[in-house]
């Protein structure tokens, strides 16, 4: 699966279908999920703590901030506290959307209405990736409740999601030259505008998406698995910050046009997959890593002389962090399943088990 074949699909596949939803599920997929619901143990319970968390939210008020800032900044700095404050509304908004699709609840509906609407009027694009990566979880919920809301909701809501994914494809820190126009920023930049696109349903980014995903898996990752991230950091921590992002645009893809972005090889000899592969023994615990100790970063070295402890030079690697790019992977390939529960501690549960969860219900037949 080489280069011109994507390009020549790329162009006979543009147009994004009016309505449908890529970026969260379908109506059919929904169905599929609430019968999911209904008969699976650990799907239930994770549901149920979505349930707790909208309940809670019916109650409260939005949290919106003009500007996300986070990127660049240390543990404890006053303003990054404030941000992750006011995130906190991230979570509410996926709840209330996925209980008012669940079970048709118009509080829930009006209620994530209501937030979305606050943080259209308040918060600005500011084209910085790392801060607006933050927002994939307000973009998903709108996606599951974008043909319900009302017209002013949708005008808003749209008009805002348009201005954050210009402020990407425009953002200064993807200028030539710069190590963020290749680096993990490159890779969240693609997945913002690839969440956004397909959730306003807008044409324009089409081809520019996915040209944008070849180059980045080109130059970002390298034939052998690893990749510039990587390299430049010495830390898996960020081998994972650029796989998850692009896995993100690549699952999204493949659902509205059929290219698959997970499995194509560049010209470079560099895949998604292969960096995936890379990643899988130091999750299973077979390789271990000691994550920052050549790091060409000077940020790093801040982190580590303000105690954060998973930035300390020699850190070993937590297999768990691993978890999610596998649970992502396996939407396109059940093999990391196996992976999966090697690292999972027996009779646990981790956060990402929605992840596989979903998988159950969108993913194709197709695929492995």
């Amino acid at each position: 699966m080489k280069k011109t074949f994507f390009l020549t699909l790329t162009i006979a596949i543009t147009c994004i279908k009016v309505n449908a939803q890529y970026v969260s599920l379908s109506n059919n997929e929904f169905t599929k999920l609430k019968s999911l619901i209904n008969s699976d143990s650990t799907a239930k319970a994770i549901f149920e703590q979505f349930k707790s968390v909208a309940n809670t939210a019916l109650t409260e008020l939005p949290n919106p901030i003009e500007k996300i800032t986070s990127e660049g900044k240390l543990a404890g700095d006053p303003d990054k506290i404030k941000t992750t404050k006011s995130l906190e509304d991230a979570r509410k908004i996926y709840a209330l959307a996925l209980v008012y699709k669940i079970n048709d609840n118009k509080a829930c509906l009006n209620k994530a209405s209501a937030y979305l609407l606050a943080w259209a009027k308040v918060n600005k694009s500011s084209g910085d990736p790392i801060d607006e990566t933050r927002l994939d979880d307000f973009i998903t919920a709108y996606d599951i409740i974008r043909n319900d809301v009302t017209p002013e909701v949708k005008k808003a809501v749209d008009d805002w999601l348009q201005a954050i994914a210009d402020g990407e494809l425009n953002s200064k820190y993807m200028a030539p030259g710069r190590g963020t126009a290749i680096n993990n920023w490159n890779s969240h930049r693609i997945k913002i505008i690839t969440m956004i696109a397909y959730t306003l349903h807008n044409d324009k980014y089409g081809n520019i998406i996915q040209q944008e995903l070849i180059k980045q898996i080109a130059i970002n990752l390298y034939a052998d698995g690893s990749g510039y991230d990587f390299k430049e950091r010495d830390a898996l921590h960020y081998h994972i910050y650029t796989l998850e992002p692009l896995i993100t645009a690549a699952t999204i893809i493949y659902r509205a046009t059929g290219n698959d972005y997970f499995n194509y090889e560049s010209e470079t000899g560099s895949s998604i997959k292969k960096s995936v592969d890379f990643l899988v023994p130091f999750v299973t615990g077979e390789k271990t890593h000691g994550e920052f100790l050549n790091s060409h970063v000077p940020f790093d070295m801040k982190r580590a002389k303000n105690n954060e402890k998973d930035y300390q030079p020699g850190a070993k690697f937590n297999p768990l962090t691993g978890i999610h790019v596998l649970e992502q992977a396996a939407y396109f390939n059940n093999k990391y399943l196996v992976a999966i529960r090697q690292a999972t501690p027996q009779n646990s549960h981790h956060n990402n088990d929605w992840e596989l969860i979903l998988n159950k219900v969108r993913k194709p037949s197709g695929l492995n």
